[in-house]
C-alpha cells in the first residue's frame, strides 16, 4: 500500500510503499478512502509525543480519516466488512496513521459508523476539528444571550465552533481577516473582529465594555500572554484553551474559571457529529483535496500560514 511516512522525529514526509496490515483480534482493517491535515499531524512528527509514548518507525503521517472496514480479526463484534467508517487512526506506538490507503484500529478505539450518504472527505474533516470545537463548546457552559469570543475562528475548529455556539443560543463573536468573514457570519457568527486592523481584545472592549461571558481561545500557545484575552472577562467568566495556554490557578484568582482542553471524542460523540453533518446541521468547510501523491508537499505548505477550513487527503 502507498502511505505518507517520517523515519524519524524532524524528517521530511515521504511517499512509500508498506505492506498492507492484517487485523488482529479485536482488529479492525479499514481501506480508507480520505484523510484530513490537522496541525497535530506535523507537531507528531517534529515530536510533540517523544516524551509520552513510544514511537514506531517509519511512522505513518495523520490521524483522521474514513473509509471501508476491509476485515476484521478475531472477536470482533461491533463492525462488519463494508461498514462505513471515520475517526482518529493515530497510533505513534505502532507506526499507524491516516495518510495511507489502509489502516487498522482496534474495535473500540476512536471510531464509529457513518451515514453512508456522508461523503468520505467530509467524514475524514470531522473528528479532530469536529470533536475539539464540540467539547470546547460544552466546556464553555455557554447559555442564551451570553457572548463568547472565538479567537481563531477561521479554522476547521473555529468553524465548528462558531456554529455550536450559536445552536446554543449565544452570541458570537469570531477573529477573521475580511475574506472569510462573510462566510463565519453564514455559519453564525453575529460580529467579526479583523485582528490585522488593531489588536483583538481592544477591539472587542470597544463593542462590549461591560465584558463578555466566554473566551476560546485556539491560537495562544504556552508561555504566552492571554491576560488581554482573559480581561475581557466578566467575573465567573470562562477561558478554554485548546493549546493548554491557561493557567487555571492564576485565571482563578481573578475569577475566571480556567479550562485546557484535550481533543478525545468518544464514540457517541463521533456518531453525533457525522449525523448532524449528514442531515446539514454542521458543516464543514474543505478548501483543498490533494491525492495522496501530493500530500508530503501539502504538509510542507499548511505548516507555513493558517489554515481556511479543512485540507482533506483523497486515497
Amino acid at each position: 500500500m502507498k502511505a505518507v511516512v517520517i523515519t524519524g522525529f524532524g524528517a521530511e514526509p515521504q511517499l512509500t510503499e508498506l505492506p498492507v496490515p492484517q487485523p488482529g483480534p479485536g482488529e479492525v482493517l479499514v481501506r480508507l478512502h480520505a484523510a484530513a491535515l490537522n496541525p497535530f499531524d506535523w507537531k507528531v512528527a517534529d515530536g510533540a509525543l517523544k516524551d509520552v509514548a513510544e514511537h514506531s518507525f517509519p511512522l505513518v503521517m495523520g490521524s483522521d480519516g474514513a473509509g471501508v472496514v476491509e476485515s476484521i480479526g478475531d472477536g470482533v463484534n461491533r463492525f462488519r466488512p463494508g461498514d462505513t467508517v471515520y475517526g482518529q487512526f493515530m497510533s505513534v506506538q505502532h507506526g499507524r496513521g491516516s495518510y495511507a490507503e489502509y489502516v487498522l484500529a482496534t474495535e473500540d478505539g476512536k471510531i464509529a459508523r457513518m451515514p453512508d450518504s456522508l461523503p468520505f472527505a467530509v467524514a475524514a474533516a470531522l473528528p479532530t476539528a469536529g470533536a475539539t470545537a464540540y467539547q470546547a463548546i460544552e466546556a464553555a457552559r455557554l447559555d442564551t444571550g451570553h457572548v463568547i469570543l472565538i479567537n481563531g475562528a477561521s479554522g476547521g475548529v473555529g468553524q465548528s465552533a462558531v456554529q455550536f455556539a450559536a445552536l446554543q443560543g449565544a452570541r458570537v463573536l469570531a477573529t477573521a481577516t475580511a475574506d472569510i468573514a462573510g462566510h463565519l457570519r453564514e455559519l453564525g457568527a453575529h460580529e467579526t473582529v479583523d485582528f490585522t486592523t488593531a489588536p483583538t481584545a481592544e477591539q472587542v472592549l470597544a463593542a462590549h465594555p461591560e465584558g463578555i461571558d466566554a473566551v476560546l481561545d485556539l491560537v495562544t500557545h504556552p508561555g504566552d500572554d492571554i491576560g488581554a484575552l482573559a480581561g475581557l472577562l466578566k467575573p465567573g467568566g470562562i477561558f478554554v484553551s485548546t493549546n493548554h495556554a491557561a493557567d487555571p490557578e492564576a485565571l482563578a484568582a481573578r475569577e475566571i474559571r480556567g479550562v485546557n482542553l484535550s481533543n478525545n471524542p468518544t464514540r457517541a460523540e463521533l456518531e453525533a457529529l457525522a449525523d448532524l453533518t449528514a442531515a446539514g446541521k454542521l458543516r464543514v468547510t474543505i478548501n483543498t483535496e490533494v491525492p495522496l501523491a501530493d500530500a508530503p508537499a501539502t504538509v510542507t505548505r499548511a505548516r507555513t500560514g493558517p489554515a481556511r477550513g479543512k485540507t482533506v487527503i483523497l486515497l
